[in-house]
Formats: C-alpha cells, structure tokens, sequence
C-alpha cells in the first residue's frame, strides 16, 4: 500500500520539496531562470537545480547558477571559507565539464557591494534557491523575495524524503522513522539530471559581468595556495584556521567510498568507540555543505553488503535523526532557543535553575579545553583542531555544559558558540538538533535529579564503559 502522504509524491518528487517564497509573478521577458546556490553545493542530485533545469527548458531560456560568498555569515572563518571555496572549486570544474553556466563571486569585505543578486534577479525570469531554515539562509533568501520583483522559489534538496510530506514538526525520532521508511525506496531511487536545452551565449556570459561589477573567481584553475591567498584577503576570523580536512565533491565521494567498503561493515559494534579514528562515516561537514546528496549515500550504503544490523544503524543516523533535525528547524519558531523546548522541560529547568553548580567556568577555559575533566578536554580540542567530534563524545560534550554554566541559557547560547565557530557541520539543522537533544528535545523524562532535573543524564565518568577513554584522551592532549 502506498504512504497516505504520497499521493502527489510518486509522479514527482518536486512537488513537496518546492516551498514559493512571495507569491509574485514570473517575468515573462526574463533573459534566463537564476538558481542562486547557497546550501547545496554540488551539481548531482540537486532539486533545487532540477527545478531550474525543467524550468529553463519548458520557457525555452538558458539558465544561470550563482553562487556567492562573504564574510558577514556568522562565524565567518577561515576553517569554513576554505572548505567552501575547496568544494566550490570542484563545482567549478563539473560545471565546466557539462556546459553549465556556473559563476562564483567571492565579496572580500564587509561593505563590498551587496546588490549583486537584486541585479542578476531583475533580469531572471524567476529565481530558484534552496529551503534550509539555519546559517541564515532561510533570512538571506526572505529578504530577496521581499526586495525582487519576480518569483523566488526554495527548494528542498536536503530531505532524502521531501519534508514538505509532513505537516508538522515530528514528536521524536520513532514519530517520523516509519514514515520516512515507508517511502525511502522509491526516494532514493536515481532520476534523470537533465541539462538546459538553451545555451548561454557569449553575448549573455559579456553582460552579466557587467551585471556582476565584478569579475567572478577563476575556480577551474585555482591551486590551493590560490584559495589560501584568497581567504587571507578576506574580512573575516583569521584565527579559526583551516583543517586537514579537504571540501568539494571528490573528496566527499572518495570518504563515502571509504566508508561503506571499510567502515561500515562493523559500524554496529565500533559507531561509539571514539577512540578509533575511523569507527564512523565523518560526513557530516559535506552533508552540511550540500556537497553529497543523502540518497547517494544510502543508495551505496544498501549496496555494500554490510550486515543488516550496521546498515539499519548507519541508515537511520543518516535519514531519520538528520531529517527530524531539519523537520524541527524547518518547522519550529526560534528552534534554537529553550522556548522553544516542550513544557515538561521548561517545567524541569525552572524547578533546579537555581541548583549549585560543582564548577563554574568561564567561556574561554572551555574554549581552550582547559577544566578539570580530561574527556570534555579532549573532545573540545578535537573539535578546534580538527573541526569535528565524534558523536558519543558530542553527546558528553554537551550535556555536561549544564553542570558548568550559571543557568540552562548560558549553556544553551555556549554549545552553540562554540560549535558553530568550530564544528565543520556547525549551523547545520543536525547541529541544532544535537544541541537540543542534550537540552532533552525529543526524549522523555529520567527521574528528577539535581541541576538534570528530568532531563536525560551523561557524565563523563561513565564514558568508560562506551569506548577507551584514555586513548581518546590520549589522541588530543
């Protein structure tokens, strides 16, 4: 039997993936269709850019792709510049490859000319952008539909299943898991890319620079020491380096590959051992910058021949806790705040709010990963080295910020500085969802303990019986 929520679904996945963002008409004499390119930064499996393809070729209209960064976006840095501008370099280059109209342009200081896109969507027909409700996209993307006179139209390409199938923000993860699997077969099935049926022609390529007023970045022949010096002269937060890390699309598929070969089939029995290196599928920073579709990486995930029970476990990491993350934000006023957390928790907080604390820390000490507990130590400092944390110590991580703080909104406003400014995957919707998660968003109540209340309690001390504490430490001293 199919999904009830399938019924547009099944001939057309754009359809619940398509959000219109004002309402306002298309320019019958736009010169193209404008994807404006924010959160999903590939070519492959990109709905938004499926939407514009079908879009061009039914107006008979080249399509343009833009893509744009700067240094006002929060936690501007130069860790996730480079990553950035690493992937886009390889969109660049696929871009290239299949005759696409792909432009790039890099604004260097805070007051660089902010009206490049008002100018690109006057001349379009109608804009299509991406639907992710954090880092300021869902605002960024408001702000142009009020201003611009045309059609602006978000889709999702996040979702393996369109989130735009639920009506609601989910309960918790076992709300939204049948549902998702009930269609996970059909979603992740591969469909037809298309390409624009109209070229851009060389006059359109001379007048858009014009439109530009700038020239956009070379990336097809860009080294790194290209990308280095164009990071080093932007206006933004020197002090948060780069990481070995490397961004863009080969680098994305060649860690899935990785992965699904060598690390998959023992996922079940290493996922919580932090201490191993390469116990997890370290993902999440190109999940969180678009630059592998989920699909995919199930797709490949089923046709490893893992066992059964890793592939369920890895799965439901993947599409269920990624996806309700994105249903919550997507759905969910001030989803990053504790107002927005159920009444049993707000219940709990404001009865132990004034609870002692056994440590008060200032915000540097944690930044620099210098209180009193070795584990919490160690996993900030992986985090600042290396732009990641392993999950079973995020969870530590977080939660034990409530034992250190004065109060619940200093540790919630703390987690979320310190993993947006650091973390690779930070002001991603999972990164939201794991913050709230350790603040009890999606759990139940566990008893009524001091400063926890009924929220769900982790200590470090008993991280031993998970994982080898001491080599974990041991790998970031």
């Amino acid at each position: 039997m199919p999904h009830p929520l399938a019924s547009d679904y099944v001939r057309d996945q754009l359809v619940p993936r398509t959000v219109d963002l004002n309402g306002k008409t298309y320019h019958a004499d736009g010169e193209y269709v404008l994807y404006w390119m924010q959160s999903t930064h590939r070519l492959e499996e990109n709905w938004a850019l499926r939407a514009a393809i079908r879009t061009a070729n039914r107006v008979n209209r080249p399509l343009v792709i833009h893509q744009g960064l700067d240094p006002t976006y929060l936690h501007a840095s130069k860790r996730h510049h480079t990553f950035i501008l690493q992937g886009a370099r390889q969109t660049a280059r696929r871009a290239a490859a299949l005759g696409l109209h792909y432009q790039f342009v890099l604004r260097r200081r805070r007051d660089d000319d902010r009206r490049v896109l008002d100018r690109l969507a006057a001349r379009a027909y109608v804009v299509f952008t991406d639907l992710f409700p954090t880092a300021g996209i869902r605002e960024r993307s408001m702000r142009l539909a009020d201003r611009v006179s045309c059609r602006v139209l978000a889709i999702d390409s996040v979702c393996t299943v369109p989130n735009g199938l639920f009506e609601k923000a989910e309960y918790a993860a076992r709300t939204i898991r049948p549902k998702i699997g009930r269609l996970l077969d059909h979603a992740i099935e591969p469909v037809d890319e298309g390409v624009p049926a109209v070229s851009v022609s060389e006059r359109l390529r001379a007048s858009l620079l014009d439109t530009l007023r700038t020239t956009p970045l070379p990336l097809t022949t860009m080294s790194d020491d290209d990308i280095a010096r164009e990071v080093a002269s932007c206006e933004i937060d020197h002090t948060v380096p780069a990481v070995a890390m490397r961004g863009g699309a080969d680098a994305a598929e060649a860690r899935l590959a990785h992965f699904v070969d060598e690390v998959l089939p023992r996922y079940a029995e290493r996922r919580n051992e932090a201490s191993d290196e390469d116990g997890t599928s370290i993902l999440s920073a190109y999940l969180h910058y678009g630059q592998l579709p989920t699909a995919r990486v199930v797709r490949d995930a089923r046709a490893s021949g893992a066992p059964a029970e890793s592939l369920d476990a890895f799965v439901q990491q993947v599409t269920t806790w990624r996806e309700l993350s994105y249903n919550w934000c997507l759905r969910t006023p001030a989803f990053d705040q504790l107002s927005s957390l159920p009444d049993w928790i707000q219940r709990t907080m404001a009865e132990h709010v004034n609870d002692p604390r056994p440590m008060l820390y200032d915000l540097a000490t944690l930044e620099a990963g210098e209180t009193g507990d070795a584990l919490w130590n160690a996993a900030q400092r992986q985090l600042v080295r290396t732009g990641l944390i392993h999950n079973y110590p995020r969870m530590l991580w977080g939660k034990t910020m409530m034992l250190w703080t004065r109060d619940y909104e200093q540790a919630r406003a703390w987690l979320f500085h310190l993993n947006d400014k650091w973390a690779l995957d930070g002001r991603d919707p999972n990164s939201v969802g794991g913050i709230m998660w350790c603040l009890g968003l999606w759990d139940r109540p566990w008893g009524n303990k001091p400063i926890w209340g009924g929220i769900r309690p982790m200590v470090t001390s008993r991280a031993k019986l998970k994982f080898d504490v001491g080599r974990y430490v041991a790998r970031f001293p």
